[in-house]
């Protein structure tokens, strides 16, 4: 199992990346994504999407120099402190795999509404809290995986394959982990209304056959993903009582 369930791991995340770029429609207007890594699946969501413009932002120095050398224009800042953009600026924004990192979910989500073109489109993609796997953990009394304890090593869970290995760069750990029913919820309160609903992934299944029964069960799949459009500027009410993140925005 210790070779079987990391090749799984990877196998899905590839998958949750193609179900992304399948779910995206092309766009000439300007592309966000949001915690661009090094860059390799940014670059293929601008193939994808074929955006006039594409920016992209990444906390980690290291990681972003390298998406700078893919040639693409990235901005190194926490988006934990707001997004360095006035309003209506994208016509796409993508966030696969950081809304768990983050500390200030409401105000992250405020400010995708905020930056969002009208008739826009936002895909967020994020570990399942409600995933089989996950209960099965709490039923063995271990910690759910995607459940960080530690900012500084993975722990609490020996099924994980990197049970005790430290988070790289040092603070990379999962905050907020989220049922899909949260994250669509939460979503609405900020102006962002889901389009498209779907799950990736159903460990310990291998791809193809995870795919099958993440159709059928999406409430328990590996990952849950949504397609959300913005709700009119008129209805604003809820938006407008969100909690503020404290500025701390990191822009170099």
């Amino acid at each position: 199992m210790r070779g079987y369930l990391p090749r799984i791991f990877r196998d899905t995340e590839e998958e949750n990346r193609r179900s992304i770029l399948d779910a995206l429609p092309e766009s000439s207007g300007p592309l966000l994504d949001l915690g661009t890594h090094t860059g390799e699946f940014t670059s293929r969501i601008v193939a994808r999407v074929k955006p006039a413009s594409a920016v992209g932002i990444e906390v980690v120095g290291e990681y972003a120099a390298i998406a700078r050398a893919r040639g693409l224009e990235i901005i190194e800042a926490d988006i934990d402190g707001g997004l360095p953009f006035a309003d209506g600026s994208f016509d796409t924004v993508v966030a696969n795999q950081v809304i768990e990192h983050v500390r200030w979910t409401d105000s992250l989500l405020a400010e995708i509404r905020r930056v969002l073109a009208p008739g826009g489109v936002v895909c967020i993609s994020t570990n399942n809290l409600s995933s089989w796997h996950n209960l099965a953990s709490l039923a063995l009394g271990y910690q759910p995986m995607p459940m960080h304890v530690s900012d500084q090593v993975v722990i609490g869970n020996p099924l994980t394959p990197d049970e005790g290995a430290e988070h790289p760069n040092g603070a990379q750990a999962h905050l907020r982990v989220f049922t899909q029913r949260a994250l669509v919820d939460l979503a609405a309160r900020h102006g962002l209304r889901a389009k498209k609903i779907w799950g990736v992934g159903y460990y310990p299944l291998p791809p193809l056959v995870a795919q099958a029964a993440a159709k059928v069960d999406r409430l328990h799949a590996a990952y849950t993903c949504v397609l959300l459009h913005p709700e009119p500027d008129d209805d604003q009410s809820e938006r407008l009582r969100s909690p503020k993140a404290p500025a701390r925005l990191v822009h170099r």
